[in-house]
């Protein structure tokens, strides 16, 4: 979205404060992602406001997304709100929980994380690209729900046609590398950052191999490999190697909706719908300058890892992928999480 000087200098917040409403607590990704963004945001908009952060957590995060819909009317430009992954999901499963709606919301930035897969030593070194010599092996999973994020490796590994019995109720996947670590469970996915700080020393060691990432999504929404991971296979690389795994039709189109909503953009900075048309493009101005900036890809690198800052007319579309999923999808989701792990969201 080109956004002439002129209107990015119409509207200043000298004096103000921006209230940056994350619906999580002040541990985690998302006070990380906030907290790295909100001092860069405050340099870039025009009269320099001072940008806080907010914390409110609860429900999963339904709790601050709910109150964030009940304040669409704050459309001044001091108040913005952050989502991830985990606010996404329950919209796109339908959870009664929910009652915000991502169509009124005007996204101004979204920002992608990745993850990747791996297996003990042993196991990996029957890994060649596909996964047809695995199919037999019995493996245990560390998962801390089948509704979060870790719907996305839980899909994965059904479509490849592994047997995993996931261990319900770990607090994070910090504690199912933990895990990995004891002998307790013998497969694993970890987002990009904490792969590289805590797995990649066990990959040194000869004690994990890694077999694919997620992957990541090109300016079109097609799943290239992961920026961070250029050397390594995708899930799609690999699904499209192993036998019986599939990638179009309805289990393809689920996990994909999934993983865009998870990981491509995990994370959307969002304006109140009611923001005029000035506002935002005073946010996107502000934005694409930050992200423009010298020095910060190797910022950003250090904090958020080697993915693209979506901005403007990018982000919009990246909220669209990510918060949109096919009637049929969506069905077949919800009767693999009945039929395998007896969830019912209703």
């Amino acid at each position: 979205m080109a956004v002439s000087a002129q209107a990015a200098s119409a509207q200043s917040y000298e004096g103000k404060t921006i209230e940056y409403v994350i619906p999580f607590s002040e541990s985690g990704g998302s006070a990380k992602w906030a907290n790295f963004f909100a001092p860069l945001l405050g340099q870039a908009l025009p009269g320099a406001p001072t940008v806080v952060v907010r914390y409110r957590p609860g429900a999963g995060s339904t709790e601050g997304a709910n109150w964030f819909q009940g304040n669409q009317d704050q459309g001044d430009g001091t108040l913005i709100f952050g989502d991830s992954g985990s606010t996404k999901f329950p919209y796109l499963l339908g959870d009664p929980r929910v009652r915000y709606e991502y169509a009124e919301w005007q996204p101004v930035l979204a920002s992608a994380t990745g993850g990747v897969v791996y297996l003990p030593g042993d196991l990996g070194a029957k890994f060649d690209g596909d996964m047809d010599d695995l199919k037999e092996e019995f493996y245990l999973y560390g998962s801390q729900g089948a509704t979060t994020l870790d719907l996305v490796p839980l899909l994965a590994f059904k479509m490849l046609g592994l047997k995993v019995d996931p261990v319900f109720g770990v607090e994070g996947r910090g504690d199912g590398r933990l895990m990995f670590e004891r002998g307790e469970a013998n497969i694993d996915y970890q987002t990009s950052s904490a792969y590289i700080a805590n797995v990649q020393p066990l990959v040194d060691q000869g004690l994990a191999v890694p077999i694919f990432s997620w992957g990541a999504l090109d300016d079109n929404g097609v799943i290239v490999r992961d920026p961070t991971f250029p050397d390594m296979p995708t899930f799609k690389e690999v699904c499209e190697a192993t036998e019986g795994c599939e990638t179009s039709g309805i289990a393809w189109d689920a996990w994909k909706a999934f993983f865009v909503a998870g990981f491509a953009n995990q994370k959307t900075i969002f304006l109140p719908k009611s923001s005029p048309q000035e506002v935002v493009d005073v946010y996107v101005a502000a934005l694409e300058a930050v992200v423009s900036r010298d020095g910060f890809i190797a910022e950003a690198d250090a904090v958020l890892g080697a993915y693209p800052q979506l901005v403007g007319a990018a982000a919009v579309e990246a909220t669209n992928q990510a918060t949109k999923i096919a009637p049929e999808a969506k069905q077949y989701v919800l009767d693999w999480l009945k039929a395998d792990y007896g969830i019912s969201i209703e």
